[in-house]
């Protein structure tokens, strides 16, 4: 089959990457926000997409907590980097922000491909392309609101500018273009997930000592460092346009401890967080990645070392595929693990992971036994087809399922209340846990073009100056445990 034909069906399978994240944001998540991150991370968009970047903090603030969003000198705003609430704020303008991810997972999907076309034959590249897309951290990803996806197509655009700019065969594309590509998805990488970049690039700066050798390398990497520094550099820029404060880590106005190091103050852990905490989190992390990756619960590295000796002498590969252990080196810095919506913070090694994997695949497949190629075939065919299946019929819809109505936050609690008038409606939600409250907070704004306001009761003195605030609006109470019922407050 020639290339334009397996372009197609790559082509074909990114459109489908697209439809499967809309059906996980809907019918996993119901195209609401679960963790902290999304909430704040959607806050943030909704004000940008308002042509804003922070609100005056409300009075009596604590009771209208939005996680993850701080209220600092009475300003509030989220305390993420700029990059996925710009990004996800397009589609909150449009009406759409749950569709970004999911079209980034076709984009994903699809730079996943021509990464591997630079190693691989169309049918082992497409392949990597499947694996990616058949994932269920990358599913996970697709149909969450985190940062993740637009992380991982920076990292590919980045990685794969860099290749053509580099690594023979050079593209025919303009230099300037390609270095122009690289430095700004590096730097936009940056202004996404700043420890991510971190990680991404280690492997490329090591490729980059090289390249310094040459006039021609070292124009090309003056234009790729000055743009991903001049991008990088507006994270003080933001962190002032906030809080007044460039070199404040926003982070900490939440939780103290929240920040990258070692030693005591930093993380949860008596003394701090330490080498053994890294160690710890990191055989964590990619425990869950031996499941997640693929599906293939405990076997999703099977074919990696026969990836890389395959791969041992493609000239560049070693740059994609080190992306993942960098990622880890780079993460050991950071006092937690993650493992709820899969290995997250190792999912920009993902694309690696499926080249050396599908690299693997062919190998076995056509040169481990050469005087049994037709037996190798059929057996390895017959095991990838065996893993894949166990992957969609039994540990994917598992996996999945498994996050419906993650933390009690679920839309069919919310559907009662969309048919009540709740038009100038203050609604308290009484004590608990976050999530209780937080299952309301999309009615309200600006997630919700509404006037109706949710509250978090503090107590009689609190939601008594909180009313007083909101006079003439009816005053509802809500009990999570009685999910889907208003109960309207008497007056007094």
């Amino acid at each position: 089959m020639s290339r334009p034909h397996w372009d197609r069906l790559a082509l074909a399978l990114s459109l489908a990457a697209v439809v499967a994240g809309g059906l996980v944001t809907w019918g996993i998540f119901d195209g609401l926000p679960h963790l902290e991150d999304e909430f704040a991370n959607l806050w943030q968009a909704e004000v940008m997409a308002d042509g804003r970047l922070r609100l005056p903090s409300p009075p009596e603030a604590p009771s209208f907590l939005v996680p993850f969003v701080v209220d600092y000198e009475g300003w509030r705003f989220g305390k993420y980097p700029p990059g996925w609430p710009a990004a996800l704020s397009l589609g909150a303008r449009a009406g759409a922000a749950w569709l970004v991810n999911p079209l980034l997972a076709g984009l994903a999907v699809w730079l996943t491909y021509r990464l591997a076309s630079r190693f691989l034959s169309g049918g082992a590249s497409l392949l990597a392309a499947g694996l990616v897309a058949s994932s269920p951290i990358f599913l996970i990803q697709s149909g969450a609101i985190m940062s993740h996806n637009l992380s991982l197509a920076l990292a590919l655009i980045f990685c794969l500018a860099w290749l053509d700019l580099f690594v023979p065969p050079l593209s025919a594309v303009p230099e300037w273009v390609l270095a122009c590509v690289a430095g700004a998805s590096l730097g936009l990488l940056a202004l996404t997930r700043p420890l991510t970049a971190v990680g991404v690039g280690l492997p490329f700066a090591g490729h980059a000592v090289g390249q310094l050798r040459s006039q021609r390398g070292r124009r090309w990497l003056l234009v790729i460092g000055g743009l991903a520094a001049g991008l990088t550099a507006l994270i003080p820029w933001w962190q002032f346009a906030l809080s007044g404060d460039p070199w404040l880590n926003l982070y900490r106005l939440w939780w103290h401890y929240d920040r990258v190091g070692f030693g005591p103050g930093v993380g949860l852990v008596q003394g701090g967080h330490s080498l053994s905490t890294a160690w710890h989190n990191a055989g964590y992390s990619l425990e869950v990645g031996m499941h997640d990756a693929f599906g293939w619960p405990y076997l999703s590295w099977l074919f990696l070392p026969f990836g890389l000796w395959a791969l041992r002498r493609c000239s560049g590969a070693w740059l994609p595929l080190s992306i993942l252990p960098a990622l880890v080196l780079a993460y050991a810095a950071y006092w937690i693990g993650a493992g709820l919506l899969g290995p997250r913070y190792y999912y920009e090694g993902l694309p690696g992971l499926a080249l050396a994997t599908a690299a693997g695949v062919c190998w076995l497949a056509d040169k481990a036994l050469p005087g049994q190629r037709r037996w190798t075939r059929l057996a390895v065919t017959g095991l990838l087809a065996g893993l894949m299946t166990v992957n969609m019929v039994l540990y994917l819809p598992a996996r999945l399922t498994s996050l419906h109505g993650l933390y009690g936050i679920d839309r069919a609690e919310l559907e009662p209340l969309l048919n009540v008038d709740l038009d100038r409606t203050l609604i308290f939600v009484e004590p608990g846990h976050w999530t209780g409250y937080a299952n309301l907070l999309p009615l309200a704004p600006p997630f919700a073009d509404s006037r109706t306001f949710v509250a978090w009761s503090r107590g009689p003195a609190a939601d008594q100056r909180v009313k007083l605030l909101f006079e003439g609006h009816r005053v509802y109470r809500y009990d999570p445990a009685t999910p889907g019922v208003l109960y309207l407050q008497a007056e007094g």
